[in-house]
């Protein structure tokens, strides 16, 4: 049954409200902000960008099937266009996230829109290129159709998340789990209710098919696996276990964290929304122990959270519920003006986040240096017939494909092979940060190789609202971009 808050023209039209704001404030980001606070978002673009080029990129471990396909049509009208789908992605996962409030039956259920979008992590990926806001959509909406009675719909729903990110894979052994113990205790079992946990493979042998399809090899998942993913690489380092304990204010939020500890103790006790504060469990304990044990390639990000970002939504919005009804005798007034203040120091609180992220501001730098290139007289008459770069941004200024002879690995040798051998016409586009960490080449190496310096340019990067001093985290970046040029 449509819960009364669904049907409630004055919480909808206040949950489309939220949706207009976050829309605006969207559309902000992404015109002060080029790139992104990793390069992740930049690389996954590609992928995208250049799949219809390339069509084993919609088969790739790495850039995820569903997700390349899905951003590969965007993508083709520019780097811009494809953050403002994420956007689209990321509103229409609020709005669901809204409708499995309702159906939960939920008091104020407008108000998981920005308890959903100014989770610090999920505003930070709001406006760039990344995977996590497509899986918090698509599990949102598994978890209302499963919520519904919609059981195979939901369960077909959630089987593609694995097409999306690896954490598809745990959210659907919960899924798995979660549906074989329901079959047990339901009192009227038939064979046919079986067969309702296996729709959960579907994502993956859509996968496999699709891989063998355009590779030709049977084995082309595990051929394709990256490199730093196996089991304990400890590839991007380890922390200790209670490393995502520490980041909860960056996954809820500073300003929501009372109340996701109120709605999450709430859930426990009284069995609410179980389904989904499980899902939250499964994932908040499984990167816990792989990130503490260095396995897969967990880097303690607290983006990996945003996968399910809706179920905490909910859960403070549970928590919310509890607490505004414990604050009674304050009076409505009083408690409105507490959350507006709530509200708008949570904002502010998400955008100084963005704001503070280093890599975000080397992408004026780039287009700097990118339009030099383009205006100066005599470097823009060189024929360029190869792009070798330090990061992804500086491919997208230039519209060229991630792969081919000029792409890099993280083999210092391999590298100074690859630049050694680069033809006539081959241009390199580095600065001093990540070139030199993940690719171990310098403007020495370049030389060396007998490449031409073109440019060099010096930058003090600064965030646009925040001034802080070089040598703490946020502060001045100091960079440095270069052009070289094979004749």
């Amino acid at each position: 049954m449509i819960s009364t808050s669904e049907t409630s023209p004055i919480d909808r039209r206040h949950a489309l409200l939220w949706l207009v704001f976050f829309a605006v404030n969207g559309v902000i980001l992404v015109l002060l902000y080029a790139d992104a606070d990793q390069q992740d978002s930049g690389f996954h673009y590609l992928y995208a960008r250049w799949a219809w080029d390339h069509p084993r990129y919609f088969v790739s471990v790495w850039a995820r099937p569903l997700f390349t396909l899905i951003y590969s049509l965007p993508a083709q009208m520019g780097y811009v266009s494809a953050k403002i789908f994420t956007i689209i992605i990321s509103l229409c996962a609020a709005w669901e996230t809204w409708r499995l409030a309702c159906r939960l039956n939920l008091k104020r259920a407008a108000l998981v829109v920005p308890l959903l979008i100014l989770q610090p992590s999920f505003y930070l990926l709001f406006s760039v290129v990344l995977t996590e806001t497509l899986f918090a959509l698509l599990f949102v909406v598994a978890l209302r159709l499963y919520l519904s009675g919609r059981v195979r719909a939901g369960a077909l729903i959630a089987s593609m998340l694995i097409l999306v990110r690896p954490e598809g894979f745990f959210i659907g052994l919960l899924w798995g789990v979660w549906l074989l113990v329901e079959i047990r205790r339901s009192r009227d079992f038939n064979f046919h209710k079986l067969l309702t946990p296996l729709l959960l493979a579907t994502g993956m042998i859509v996968w496999w098919a699709a891989s063998f399809a355009l590779t030709r090899d049977p084995l082309w998942i595990m051929h394709n696996w990256p490199s730093d993913w196996q089991v304990a690489s400890r590839a991007n380092g380890t922390g200790p276990v209670l490393w995502y304990v520490l980041l909860l204010p960056l996954i809820v939020g500073p300003f929501f964290l009372p109340q996701f500890i109120a709605g999450l103790i709430q859930s426990l006790k009284k069995r609410i929304f179980i389904f989904g504060t499980a899902s939250f469990l499964t994932l908040f304990l499984s990167h816990s122990v792989m990130y503490s044990r260095g396995w897969f390639g967990s880097a303690g990000y607290p983006r990996y959270l945003v996968c399910v970002a809706p179920a905490i939504a909910i859960i403070s919005l549970l928590g919310w519920n509890h607490l505004a009804d414990r604050m009674i005798s304050i009076g409505v007034l009083n408690r409105r003006i507490c959350a507006g203040v709530l509200m708008g120091l949570a904002t502010i609180f998400c955008m100084l986040y963005v704001d503070i992220w280093p890599y975000t501001r080397d992408a004026r730098a780039v287009d700097e240096i990118y339009h030099w290139f383009r205006n100066d007289a005599a470097a823009s008459r060189l024929p360029v017939s190869g792009l070798i770069t330090s990061q992804a941004y500086m491919r997208i200024v230039f519209n060229m494909d991630i792969g081919g002879p000029t792409g890099l690995t993280g083999s210092r040798q391999a590298n100074l092979d690859r630049i050694r051998n680069a033809p006539p016409g081959t241009l390199i586009f580095w600065e001093t940060h990540t070139g030199p960490m993940w690719y171990r080449l310098n403007s020495v190496d370049f030389e060396t190789a007998g490449f031409r310096r073109l440019h060099v340019s010096r930058f003090e990067l600064q965030g646009l609202f925040l001034k802080l001093p070089a040598g703490i985290f946020g502060g001045t970046r100091r960079q440095e971009m270069m052009l070289y040029y094979r004749d």
